[in-house]
């Protein structure tokens, strides 16, 4: 079996991994760019961003890269569609959307011919999507960083949704090796999203402490938090963790942030997560996949996706 292109639509991607659009102000243009340039996917998380600035970072991104370049915008927040308008206004190639399902996002990649893959984690949601005109689907299982759609683990999933539908599945969730690639690509998957490898990179524009909270994480350390926006979220342990364990953070109700369309104001959530990527872990609320421990080193994002490329071959028992 060979390591092959990952084909969405009319997009087709040399190497098979998609980085994870991740909010607020992780994934930016200078992290989806150098992916794109490896001959990845790269997507800049447009959550949490103003309008101008989404612009701002896809424009960046294009001068950066001529490879594809995608965003990810959470459907649960309030400013959702004027976000998916401003991505398509740039001249996106493709948009992910998660946390929430929109049917009028199928409406926009029809008029616009921009790629729409919807992040689904169900069977009946994958039918849903591909009856709809979605170009791909992202599978997510439990394992994965951030707002969580199941409980249920990812290749289980992918074993069921693979047989569902025709359209390409992209696995996502705990996936931070090669040899985890090879695994699911075997399981019928066509390609996967990476999140959580590519914060350790040196293009990620997040504060060194964020960076390190993973290297120095162990797998006790992954935890699920009850998020806002009324899902659960996997995040590491860190001082912020413990102090909403603790029921010591600030409630939401007089943040000056007008994100999501639900929320609970248990906290508040943006201010938490723009807290992280600068560097505030006292504040701050840090995201991470279920297997992040297993990450040891910053690199560049060419020497990860090199590392990935060799590995993956090298379990998948074939050469380009």
């Amino acid at each position: 079996m060979k390591l092959s292109d990952l084909r969405i639509g009319k997009l087709i991607a040399k190497v098979p991994i998609v980085q994870g659009g991740m909010a607020v102000r992780v994934s930016t243009a200078p992290l989806a760019a150098a992916v794109a340039n490896e001959g990845g996917i790269g997507l800049i998380a447009g959550s949490g961003l103003k309008v101008d600035e989404l612009k701002a970072e896809i424009r960046k991104a294009r001068e950066l890269s001529k490879g594809i370049i995608g965003v990810n915008i959470m459907v649960a927040v309030r400013e959702f569609k004027e976000l998916v308008d401003a991505a398509v206004s740039e001249g996106i190639d493709l948009i992910v959307a998660g946390a929430g399902f929109s049917r009028d996002l199928f409406t926009v990649g029809k008029e616009t011919g921009v790629e729409i893959v919807p992040i689904v984690s169900s069977v009946k949601l994958a039918k849903i999507s591909e009856k709809l005109g979605a170009s791909a689907i992202v599978v997510e299982g439990k394992e994965a960083g951030g707002h969580l759609g199941t409980d249920q683990p990812m290749k289980t999933l992918v074993k069921k949704i693979v047989k569902a539908v025709k359209i390409p599945v992209i696995a996502a969730g705990g996936i931070i090796d090669g040899k985890d690639i090879a695994e699911v690509l075997k399981l019928g998957a066509s390609g996967v999203q990476m999140g959580s490898r590519f914060v350790a990179s040196e293009e990620c524009e997040v504060d060194d402490s964020f960076k390190q909270t993973y290297i120095n994480s162990s797998k006790e350390d992954s935890v699920l938090i009850n998020s806002p926006v009324g899902l659960p979220g996997r995040a590491l342990k860190n001082e912020f963790f413990d102090r909403l364990n603790n029921n010591e953070v600030d409630t939401g109700k007089s943040c000056d942030y007008i994100c999501l369309k639900k929320c609970s104001h248990s906290f508040c959530i943006m201010d938490s997560l723009i807290k992280a990527q600068e560097g505030n872990m006292t504040h701050g609320l840090v995201f991470a996949g279920e297997r992040a421990h297993l990450i040891d080193k910053v690199l560049p994002v060419k020497e990860i996706i090199n590392n990935l490329v060799n590995e993956a071959r090298k379990y998948l028992g074939g050469e380009e």
